[in-house]
């Protein structure tokens, strides 16, 4: 499945009293390009919840942090399917700086009813387009 890329710059209040990212930080990162990612492929997490009455939570994080990002960098930070199941997607996601690795993760999300939040199948629409990207 293809990579989705989405650029981040590192604002001040992003950074900790070292004047590095904070640890924290890195998962808005990563939400942030699985949200535009979905978003890119034409679907708004408002209007699923509206219409499907479903939401997508984050079930675990296996998070590497191997170098530090400092204020005002521009990060390339990807994410890419790499499990597409009825009712969870796993995620590679990446922050990069100048083609230096500077954090990588592996998030599983699980899809739910927002009402009684149980799993849900994910909608067939969202999962064909995660098949042919």
């Amino acid at each position: 499945m293809t990579i989705f890329h989405w650029p981040v710059r590192v604002y001040y209040e992003d950074t900790d009293a070292g004047g590095v990212v904070f640890y924290a930080n890195y998962l808005k990162f990563f939400e942030r390009a699985r949200t535009e990612m979905l978003r890119d492929m034409g679907f708004e997490q408002d209007q699923l919840l509206a219409e499907q009455n479903l939401i997508f939570v984050v079930r675990s994080v296996q998070v590497d942090y191997l170098k530090p990002a400092r204020f005002n960098d521009l990060l390339d930070v990807s994410a890419q399917v790499t499990q597409a199941k009825k009712v969870s997607l796993s995620f590679e996601q990446r922050a990069v700086r100048d083609d230096e690795l500077l954090c990588k993760a592996n998030i599983r999300i699980a899809c739910l009813d927002a009402i009684h939040m149980r799993p849900k199948t994910i909608p067939e629409t969202l999962m064909q387009q995660l098949k042919y990207d």
